[in-house]
């Protein structure tokens, strides 16, 4: 129980002292070399490209890091941040945390089973509702990690979804942090036990999600 109690401390402590440290306005003139792929505002118009307008602070700095430090693989992510600093990458989230989220609209033909996995889960697959970590409207939680995912482009959510299920990423500090048995595959456990169709539900239910 201590060790519980020390280890939600500490994460909130992390997103609060980022949060602090960062500075929205030359964050701003960071990301121009982002917009290129992640749109001025973080809002990017190819699904290539993740949204990343409205992310919380401690999700994108852990995302930066892992980066650099290769446990998240991706050649073209992996060159654009190998130059940055501490401060450079916590003045990047500070500017995209303050930015709009746009978002799209949910298939017809998928939104309704898309909110029922988000909200309920798969019982019979043993998949946990999405909305436990993520938040009911997609949000995520700052304080734990767990990223805004709500408006993210179905097709990226797809291929994320595919990566943790093949195994090809890793899950998140926060997530690991958060299990209790000592399984540290959540999100791949999640992904692994979820059929393509579904797993297309929920992409094009997040998309219109807000």
């Amino acid at each position: 129980m201590k060790k519980t109690i020390a280890v939600t401390l500490a994460l909130v402590g992390l997103s609060g002292l980022a949060l602090a440290q960062g500075d929205a306005e030359r964050g701003e003139e960071l990301a121009q070399t982002c917009a290129g792929c992640h749109g001025t505002d973080g809002n990017s118009a190819s699904p290539d490209f993740p949204k990343i307008a409205g992310q919380n602070t401690r999700y994108f700095i852990e995302q930066m890091e892992a980066y650099q430090d290769g446990s998240r693989v991706n050649a073209l992510m992996q060159g654009q941040v190998a130059a940055l600093d501490d401060q450079d990458i916590r003045d990047l989230a500070a500017f995209y945390a303050q930015q709009e989220p746009n978002f799209g609209e949910a298939d017809p033909d998928l939104v309704e089973l898309g909110r029922e996995i988000y909200r309920a889960g798969l019982q019979e697959s043993g998949v946990m509702s999405c909305m436990a970590c993520h938040g009911p409207q997609g949000q995520g939680n700052a304080a734990a990690g767990f990223p805004r995912i709500a408006g993210q482009h179905a097709d990226y959510t797809i291929s994320q979804l595919n990566a943790y299920r093949t195994g090809y990423r890793a899950d998140e500090p926060a997530e690991n942090a958060r299990m209790t048995d000592g399984d540290t595959r959540m999100m791949r456990a999640i992904a692994y036990r979820m059929r393509d169709h579904e797993i297309e539900a929920v992409a094009s239910y997040l998309e219109g999600l807000h």
